[in-house]
This record gives C-alpha cells, structure tokens and sequence, in this order.
C-alpha cells in the first residue's frame, strides 16, 4: 500500500451510487477520509449500515468534495445530480483510480466489446497453473477494491469497461489489452466516437516501458492507434492465425472463432510475461468457460444445446454462428443502439431464427431477406417451437440460445436470463418432450 502523498487521503469524498463498486469503495476509504453516499435509489439507504453518511440532494450541492467517486453504471448526463457533477468534473474519479493510488502491482487490464470476461478468467486461470499470487477484479464480478492480503508480488487480472475507464483520470497498468471494438453501450456514450475514446484510453494512459495488446486489423483500433502518440509498446494479435501453438490445444471451447481470439490474446500476453509453456497449455486444455457465454448445457448425439445468454449484440454471437450448421438459432430482448446483422444471406444458409419478445419489428428487419425465421411472444413458446421441430429429425440439432441484445426487458441481467433459459430447458428434457433423445 502506497500512502505517501495519496490522493484519496485525509479528504471530503462523495461516493455516488452504491451497487458492489460502491459499496468497496466506501468501505476502503471510510477510516482514512470523510466520505458521504449518495444513490438515486433512496431505498438503499434503509438497508445501509451507515445512514448518517447519506447526504440529501440539497444537502450535496450545498457541499464542497474534494473528490467524487461515481459508480461505472451512473450516467453524469441521466442522473439525479447531473448539473452538479458536469461542474464539478475535474473532481470525478473512478473506482480504478482509487485502486492504483495505493497499489503499484503489476496490473493486466483487459478491455474490449467482447469476450473480456472470458479471457480475463482464462488469463486468471494460467496464471493459477503457474503459481502466482493472482487476483481477477473489476467488471466481471469483483470490485478492485475488494480484495484482502495483497501482497508486492501479487498480480491482478482486471476487467474494465468503457463506463470504469471513461471516468478513470490516473489508473494505468503495464499490460493492457483491446480485444475488439464494435458498436455497443451507445446509449451512453451517445457516439461510436466516445465510446472508441473510452476504450483507448486504457492505452493512452500506460507509462513507458509498458505493453499493449490489440488486434490485428480491427478497424476502429487501428484508426485510433494512428491518430494518437503513446508511450508504451503496441503489438498487434494476429486472430487468425493459431499457428504452432494448435497442435498443444485439446479443447472443443476454442474451435469457434470468438473463442480462439480469446486465446490467442492469452497465448500473447503469456509470453511477453514469459510463462511456462507446460503449465500455459494444462490450463487452457482444462478450461471450461464462464457460464452463460456460449455454454454447452446438454449434450447428446442427436442434440447439443448452447446457453449463451451473455450476448448481448450481433457481434458476440456470430462467431459461435459461423462455426456450426442446423442452428436453431433463438434471439430476443433489447436491442443494442447501432448494432448491425452486417453479414450476407450465404451466412445464414444452415440457420433457422426463432424470434421472441417485445422488440420483434427490430429483428425481422435486421435479419429480412437473410434468414428463415418465426416470431413468438416469449421465450418459453420460441423454445418449444424448436423442440416440436427437432424431434422429427435425424440429423444432430443445435440449439442456440444467442439472444443478440440485452435482457432488462424481462430479465434483471444477462445471468437471470441464462438460468431462465436453463430452468426451461430442463423441463422440456425432463419432461420428456422430445422422446428420440
């Protein structure tokens, strides 16, 4: 821990929002400052142990911080406080910063559209085989300021996304990655431009002598790199190309496209720290994926079902599309302002859609003259449309549930939506719906 001349030290701080990244955050600076809560959300405070920290609205523009720590999911732009905070910007903070005040370990941060918390848990996990103090924080799941026991040597692997790092004025970390940009969050970030910006500038803000990790011919990456000076070492991933390294790989995950990027952002970052080559492919050999994120749920030779409830936009979900044929393909939710089904009719050739949900006239639109596909109401009757489909066939069927947009139409978060699909599952199978299974 690094207290020489911190920032966040002996000061008046305003932690605004209180979701799990708050929360940390209050409760690693609340001995050492005079911190005070605000959430829009009133309700939170009743269940606060520290109500008398809960400044009103009145109270907080009447009140002078010395810094102000915002939660990744407030929008200075949508918020109760926007006015106050828009004047007070040169104060706003993230959780990140605060973090790399006091921790000056060596940081691997991955960013990116997709696939972040993959390679992130991958990463995570070579790092494990090898015998390091290793710590996976950040967006996936496990605030930065959560951890206990830190030690010189230990080593994090963070997940940053565009909101942490849109609001980060200091954090840096020696390795960083982008693993791809495509349009997503936009409406946030309102322009493909904010939110590109948001993304490099995770690269922007490395120190000399650090790494960074993109890949190769991503178009929006590309543009930024060339339009920008930075201090640090830029290498370019080749993902497409697996090279000498296939012949070690013996795991089905990384057959389709999107998870081969993945590893192969693993396998370059694994030798720049110059790791074990034995111990690297034990752990990749033996990885298993993050739930919901194109997860094999059953299994058999007539029918492999997909839960890949984490995807939230076209692109996520096509590499996993372009891998198989007799897709049943189901999709459905909120779309993704600016997202595009941007590939030809040929791509969809052995694909059939099954549409559900509110947001219909979105999809039939995007998929038109591309693809066969039905509309339902919900999930549950797409779903057992396929199942009176695939029953009748000889063939081996996939069932894919990719649903290309996010779930807060129905669903509290892309988790409640993975375990939804997996409950009806169950229930057809166990029901014995489909009897040639």
């Amino acid at each position: 821990m690094n207290e020489y001349n911190n920032i966040f030290l002996n000061k008046k701080i305003l932690i605004y929002g209180l979701g799990k990244s708050g929360i940390s955050t209050f409760k690693y600076l609340n001995s050492k400052n005079n911190v005070f809560l605000y959430d829009d959300d009133q309700l939170k405070k009743k269940i606060f142990l520290f109500k008398k920290r809960f400044l009103s609205y009145q109270k907080i523009l009447r009140t002078k911080f010395d810094k102000i720590i915002l939660s990744p999911g407030i929008d200075i732009d949508k918020c109760k406080i926007s006015n106050f905070l828009k004047k007070n910007k040169n104060k706003i903070y993230s959780d990140l910063d605060v973090f790399y005040s006091f921790y000056k370990n060596t940081c691997i941060t991955i960013t990116g559209t997709n696939g972040k918390s993959t390679t992130c848990q991958l990463l995570y996990e070579v790092l494990l085989k090898q015998k390091f103090d290793v710590r996976l924080i950040g967006n996936i799941g496990n605030p930065v300021l959560s951890e206990k026991n830190i030690k010189k040597k230990t080593i994090f692997v963070i997940e940053a996304s565009s909101y942490q790092l849109e609001y980060s004025k200091i954090f840096c970390s020696k390795y960083a990655a982008i693993l791809n940009i495509s349009p997503d969050h936009l409406e946030r970030h309102k322009t493909l431009r904010r939110y590109v910006k948001a993304k490099i500038k995770l690269l922007k803000s490395q120190p000399i002598g650090s790494y960074s990790f993109v890949k190769k011919n991503d178009y929006l990456i590309k543009k930024e790199i060339k339009s920008n000076i930075f201090n640090n070492k830029i290498l370019e991933v080749d993902t497409n190309k697996l090279s000498r390294s296939r012949k070690k790989i013996n795991n089905e995950y990384f057959f389709n496209d999107t998870n081969k990027e993945n590893l192969l952002f693993v396998l370059a970052i694994s030798k720049k720290l110059k790791l074990k080559n034995k111990l690297l492919f034990e752990a990749i050999n033996k990885f298993k994926g993050l739930n919901y994120r194109q997860q094999v749920i059953f299994k058999s030779s007539k029918l492999v079902i997909i839960n890949d409830s984490k995807s939230t936009s076209f692109s996520s979900s096509q590499g996993i599309l372009k891998l198989n044929s007799n897709i049943y393909w189901l999709l459905g939710g909120i779309p993704k302002k600016g997202d595009k089904f941007n590939l030809p009719r040929k791509f969809f050739k052995k694909i059939q859609a099954f549409i559900y949900g509110k947001n219909l006239l979105f999809f039939n639109k995007a998929l038109k003259n591309k693809i066969e596909f039905e509309n339902f109401d919900n999930l549950d009757n797409a779903l057992k449309k396929v199942f009176s489909i695939i029953e009748k066939k000889k063939s081996t069927s996939i069932i894919l549930f990719s649903p290309c947009a996010a779930s807060f139409d129905e669903f509290k978060n892309f988790e409640d939506r993975g375990s939804y699909f997996n409950k009806l599952v169950k229930k057809y199978l166990n029901g014995k719906k489909i009897k040639n299974i």
